[in-house]
């Protein structure tokens, strides 16, 4: 189990969208950690590319992490809040499609990785003996111990916890409307449930931005932490400038469908505020629908009409470089583990 061999317990978030790119996973890996590249809204020939690219920055395992297909949402269900949207902004063509899953996981049989993560469902069993057969593990990112028990069936080898903490979208296999009388589980919550429920390991991810955090996880029974947020200010993650310079500030989350028509937390903002009451659940429709939008705000520099995703931890994160930062959270989280905490938790 790779779990076994890291000298630092903790994950890297995928990040799909620009934050993740071949730079950020190899120093991840190279300081100890455990990288893992998104290739989420990238086609398997970008996705190919962008393995071969982290495969010359380091010889050491690293992940890879891909969206599992849903299904098709009715039409009628997006087409009035797409042109409600239409009336103020640029809007795109809502489609659905697969981001290319079958191609990915060719892909991936193929030409192997040390693990294959997965979020927005799980696969067939048949998929995941595909991977296991060509040494691969696979880990599937869980909200709940139903897709726990789901994810356990058909052959993961780790679970991904994901509390409603944890910044972009929620990893849950089905999202629906109806969700959101649901409190989703907070992340040591969910660590408990799910620690009576399976033998399988846990990763913990939401809200770990500091040392003191990825600690407390641990102390829970997650084999490692999945820190995200905390390396969207890294200088090797892709981060857009809009986005970055949000992150230092303490402007509160929320839930939204407002962007993608799938829940996901980010920065609040205008769009939000204004759009997220009407929000359909419809996912990738909605991405697609308001990808224009949300480009010409990022090239004017506007943060009130666009996604940035963010754990609700996000101001305690520190600017540093990759490695810098898995050596400050590590000794931190040591530091804490090892001691009974007192007085205020710092940062990094």
């Amino acid at each position: 189990m790779l779990l076994d061999h890291l000298r630092v317990p903790i994950v890297l978030a995928p990040m799909a969208g620009g934050p993740s790119t071949p730079e950020l996973t190899a120093a991840v890996t190279a300081a100890g950690g455990f990288g893992t590249l998104a290739a989420g809204y990238l086609s398997a020939e970008a996705t190919a590319t962008r393995i071969a690219a982290t495969r010359t920055l380091t010889d050491g395992p690293f992940g890879v992490n891909l969206f599992a297909p849903g299904t098709p949402t009715d039409p009628a269900d997006y087409t009035p809040y797409v042109a409600r949207l239409s009336r103020e902004f640029e809007v795109g063509t809502p489609k659905f499609d697969t981001d290319d899953w079958a191609a990915k996981l060719d892909l991936l049989v193929a030409a192997p990785v040390a693990v294959v993560t997965c979020a927005f469902g799980c696969p067939t069993a048949e998929e995941v003996a595909r991977l296991h057969a060509v040494g691969t593990e696979f880990w599937v990112t869980v909200t709940s111990v139903d897709e726990a028990r789901r994810a356990a069936a058909a052959g993961a080898d780790a679970l991904i916890a994901q509390g409603a903490e944890a910044g972009g979208h929620r990893a849950s296999f089905v999202d629906r409307g109806a969700d959101d009388a649901v409190d989703p589980p907070t992340l040591l919550t969910l660590l408990q449930l799910l620690r009576a429920a399976t033998d399988l390991p846990l990763v913990a991810a939401g809200g770990l931005s500091t040392g003191a955090a990825i600690a407390a996880a641990l102390a829970l029974g997650a084999r490692a932490a999945q820190v995200g947020t905390a390396f969207l200010r890294c200088p090797e993650a892709g981060t857009n400038p809009v986005h970055r310079a949000a992150l230092g500030a303490a402007t509160p989350t929320m839930l939204t469908r407002a962007f993608t028509g799938r829940r996901a937390r980010g920065l609040r903002n205008r769009f939000m505020d204004d759009h997220s009451a009407d929000a359909p659940a419809a996912y990738p429709e909605i991405h697609y629908a308001t990808a224009p939008l949300r480009a010409a705000a990022r090239a004017a520099g506007n943060p009130d009409a666009v996604n940035l995703w963010a754990g609700q931890a996000h101001s305690v994160t520190c600017e540093l470089p990759a490695g810098e930062l898995v050596a400050a959270l590590a000794a931190a989280a040591k530091t804490a583990l090892g001691t009974a905490l007192s007085g205020p938790i710092q940062g990094c």
